[in-house]
């Protein structure tokens, strides 16, 4: 008997497991995957969660980003360099993942990779989890098995709202130049956009219908393919992958009876710049200190965790949405706009590492978004 089951080793899991080990409780993880596993992403990650940890990243730390080049259509280029800021991570997946389930595994957690959960059991004032490997108990579970994984819908969170996104990974040596520079497209990939992060040895392009949940698949590689053919790479060393995102649903409830969901699963995905990694992380850490709370014998431990994540996260990502919505209905207006003045860049940069949030952007950049869109309109 554990005192709470995790599903699924990555970001979010390996976070929970890590920080409720910390303070004692037995933990297990199971993953359906052999550890280290690859994982399709743009491998992104904003320092921040650094103030999250007592341990170094450094050990998997491949580059680091200070300047965004933004471009419409491939062309109408702005870049700039990030001022005041620490340089976003370049990580890859496999490496961060495996780095963060070992420390948890250091502060005693037990992890059972290639056991897949097939079925999960209310029973009494515990949970029942089948697997292929065997049934194991816990008081508590949290559901950190990503946007594809069964564990929202075995607890009855409801349907959720996917998107289509894809990664093109291509093995190359990476210019002096490209080091620290990270590119957003927009406007070639209708209702989405474009990014490439460079990594020490080559690029990961990634690409995401944000807007709409009926992209084409086709159109995707496309794009993606012809952004690459741009840097002058060789595709022959490349690997492409098709994913779903999960959009943020607005106060959708993230707990139930001795159960919480967290990362990709609740849908904790930035709608304008792809960023998952750092809420995932934020969710697994909350959700550790909930069940811990609970364990304790708070009764509102849980739902204090869904009020949690909707006041200090999803706030900010239904601001995220409501700017994406307005970007989109007129993107090339909103990127000379929203995007190619250097202020804009610059605040949309401190986003992405974490150093500034959609709160304090939003009121000024629907005004001068809708003073574009708008003739007469002031605000």
């Amino acid at each position: 008997m554990f005192d709470c089951i995790i599903v699924g080793a990555g970001p979010a899991g390996a976070t929970a497991a890590y920080h409720l080990a910390k303070k004692g409780h037995s933990v297990l993880v199971l993953e359906k995957s052999s550890f280290p596993r690859y994982k399709p992403c743009g491998g992104g990650v904003s320092p921040a969660v650094a103030n999250w940890f007592d341990f170094d990243f450094a050990p998997v730390i491949k580059n680091t980003v200070s300047k965004v080049k933004y471009t419409w259509q491939l062309d109408d280029p702005m870049e700039v360099e990030l001022k005041d800021v620490t340089p976003m991570w370049m990580v890859r997946r496999d490496e961060f993942d495996n780095f963060l389930m070992q420390k948890a595994i250091e502060q005693g957690v037990q992890l059972k990779d290639n056991t897949e959960v097939n079925g999960i059991k209310s029973q009494g004032d515990n949970w029942q989890v089948s697997t292929n490997n065997g049934v194991f108990e816990s008081t508590y579970l949290i559901a950190a098995d990503g946007v594809n994984g069964p564990m929202t819908s075995w607890l009855g969170f409801g349907e959720q709202q996917k998107v289509l996104a894809a990664s093109l990974e291509v093995e190359a040596e990476v210019s002096e130049r490209r080091q620290d520079l990270a590119y957003f497209d927009f406007g070639s990939l209708k209702n989405g956009f474009m990014w490439c992060f460079p990594k020490d040895n080559g690029y990961s392009f990634s690409g995401a219908y944000v807007r709409n949940n009926k992209g084409k698949p086709d159109e995707l590689k496309k794009q993606l393919t012809n952004y690459a053919s741009k840097f002058g790479l060789d595709l022959n060393n490349s690997k492409y992958t098709e994913y779903n995102l999960n959009v943020w649903k607005e106060n959708q409830p993230l707990h139930t009876n001795r159960a919480v969901i967290t990362g990709e699963a609740a849908g904790i995905v930035d709608p304008l710049i792809g960023e998952g990694i750092r809420p995932a992380i934020f969710t697994g850490m909350k959700a550790a200190e909930a069940v811990a709370n609970a364990l304790a014998g708070n009764s509102d431990a849980l739902a204090r965790y869904t009020e949690t994540i909707n006041k200090e996260w999803g706030t900010d990502l239904v601001l995220a949405q409501r700017l994406a919505g307005l970007f989109y209905q007129f993107p090339k207006i909103a990127y000379k706009v929203g995007v190619k003045r250097p202020s804009a860049a610059q605040l949309m940069g401190k986003i992405l590492c974490g150093e500034l949030r959609y709160s304090d952007v939003t009121e000024q950049a629907t005004k001068k978004l809708k003073a574009s869109f708008i003739p007469g309109f002031r605000g």
